[in-house]
């Protein structure tokens, strides 16, 4: 479900050759800011990725409140708990990584972002309305190999620290750092996340 029908044709086009064979994968257009509910719907396990660093407290709220009224289970992987780990370090590693969290808690559509906070409020918050919370990292590890996705995160992180008003100066020159790095075959990248599974007691 995706709020996008030319990526979910995308997607379902390009996975069709990794569904295992009796498994039938529908795909459905939804804005999940105003449609959570019907989202759920009749289903015996809600799952996301990447979605809840993207969602508001209310959100997250309304989302918990579903599941204790469905008594569904929950899996969400891939919630970025904001840290970061850069190798070698760079002039303006805190300062560029910093102003992106800040502009992880911008809002994404749902109201003010939880960011970096969803990877521990979303499991509290489903502790506190009785499930069972299992947790386990799932940290992005890049090497000094994954060129390619290494400067895509860091050109997004990039774009992201000028909108969060860090002065462009100051990011062209971490950017030029960063990029030499990894264009030496030198730079390493751990970026924080975190799985878990929630299993309301009733079940």
């Amino acid at each position: 479900m995706d709020n996008d029908k030319a990526l979910l044709d995308k997607a379902l086009l390009e996975g069709v050759a990794a569904v295992p064979a009796g498994v039938r994968v529908t795909t459905v257009a939804a804005d999940l800011a105003g449609a959570i509910e019907a989202a759920v719907g009749d289903c015996d396990l809600v799952t996301t990725s990447a979605l809840l660093d993207l969602v508001s407290a209310d959100w997250l709220d309304r989302l918990v409140a579903l599941l204790v009224r469905l008594s569904r289970p929950f899996y969400a992987a891939l919630s970025y708990d904001g840290a970061v780990a850069l190798s070698p370090s760079c002039r303006h590693d805190g300062e560029v990584v910093a102003a992106v969290n800040r502009h992880q808690r911008t809002d994404k559509g749902f109201g003010p972002a939880l960011g970096p906070d969803a990877a521990r409020t979303a499991p509290e918050r489903l502790r506190g309305a009785g499930f069972t919370v299992v947790e386990g990292r799932s940290d992005w590890r890049f090497s000094a190999e994954d060129r390619a996705i290494q400067m895509e995160v860091l050109t997004g992180w990039a774009n992201a620290a000028r909108e969060s008003g860090t002065e462009p100066a100051i990011v062209a020159e971490w950017l030029g750092a960063r990029g030499n790095h990894v264009a030496a075959g030198s730079s390493q990248m751990r970026i924080g996340h975190i799985d878990f599974f929630a299993m309301p007691t009733r079940r």
